[in-house]
């Protein structure tokens, strides 16, 4: 039996239609009678309480067909690249003990695709609790701007493969660059099966008007009451809420923005951070991309991952 089941990765950008898609390849197969799950790889959907506001996999897509990835820690709980590659791999080992099983890893956060779909050795990155802690403090006091600068002088070349935006991803390349230097990262190892990567592609012009409604949609469907019950419980300061919508309904809360002007403002955030992941993806020379707006990609979809796996 194999060491882990065949994989289907549905990456692309934020707001792309890849949940949706996820579940619908998983549907197929299990009518095929080939059992199927989905991982979730966002980096976001792990903390519990985030639902609406990171576009979580809902009670009903559950009911569907199996979720795993979603819910593993409260937001006051720390989470790394390596706690995911853990979860997704002992998901991964379980479903290679069910006959003809399939796994769909889905999801925009592009490290947690890579890792698992390409066998990063996460267990090779150095890791320290005091050195993060120091630098978490750092950026505490000192900001973001200049942990960024700070990443640049140590470790340009880390530097140019984060995303300097994120403060999680700066935080861990300092961790890594004090402890192991301006290292490359470690060779991927492979995956143990057969891999298909597909890829959601939406054109700008019409990325952004699809953004645009999902930000309305999710203050239409209680962004703001759900923000404000995560606020009373955790610290608005904790990384897990750097998250897009939840500072915007914060400021709502607070009066510091209308309704209107918070939406623009998610709807801005994610527009940019929709061309960073995009960025991001070019990198993967695997991905056979399908664009949603020329017709239901689930045809072409399924006959990817069939031809995959056999």
């Amino acid at each position: 039996m194999s060491p882990a089941p065949p994989l289907i990765v549905v990456a692309g950008a934020t707001a792309t239609g890849k949940t949706e898609l996820a579940i619908r390849l998983a549907e197929a197969f299990a009518a095929d009678a080939r059992p199927a799950a989905v991982i979730s790889a966002d980096s976001r959907q792990v903390y519990r309480g985030l639902d609406i506001g990171t576009a979580k996999a809902t009670a009903d897509d559950r009911a569907r067909v199996p979720h795993f990835g979603l819910d593993l820690v409260d937001p006051d709980e720390p989470f790394s690249l390596a706690d995911f590659a853990t979860h997704a791999r002992d998901v991964l080992g379980d479903l290679a003990q069910r006959d003809a099983a399939v796994a769909i890893l889905a999801g925009g956060t592009g490290l947690y695709l890579r890792a698992i779909a390409t066998g990063l050795d996460t267990d090779a990155l150095p890791s320290d609790p005091d050195v993060r802690a120091r630098i978490e403090a750092a950026l505490d006091a000192d900001g973001l701007d200049a942990l960024v600068a700070r990443l640049r002088s140590l470790a340009p070349n880390a530097a140019a493969r984060v995303d300097l935006r994120n403060p999680r991803r700066v935080v861990r390349a300092l961790e890594i660059a004090e402890l192991a230097g301006d290292a490359p990262p470690p060779a991927p190892r492979g995956y143990p099966g057969p891999v298909a990567w597909i890829g959601l592609a939406v054109p700008p012009p019409t990325h952004a008007t699809w953004i645009a409604h999902r930000a309305r949609a999710q203050f239409d469907a209680g962004l703001i009451d759900e923000a404000a019950a995560l606020r009373e419980r955790y610290d608005p300061l904790l990384p897990a809420f750097s998250a897009i919508g939840y500072r915007e309904a914060w400021a709502v809360l607070d009066g510091t923005s209308t309704l209107d002007e918070a939406i623009a403002l998610d709807t801005h955030r994610n527009i940019g951070f929709a061309k960073r992941q995009r960025t991001w993806f070019r990198s993967e020379d695997a991905i056979r991309w399908l664009d949603p707006t020329a017709g239901d990609p689930m045809p072409a979809a399924f006959d990817l991952a069939r031809a995959a796996t056999g």
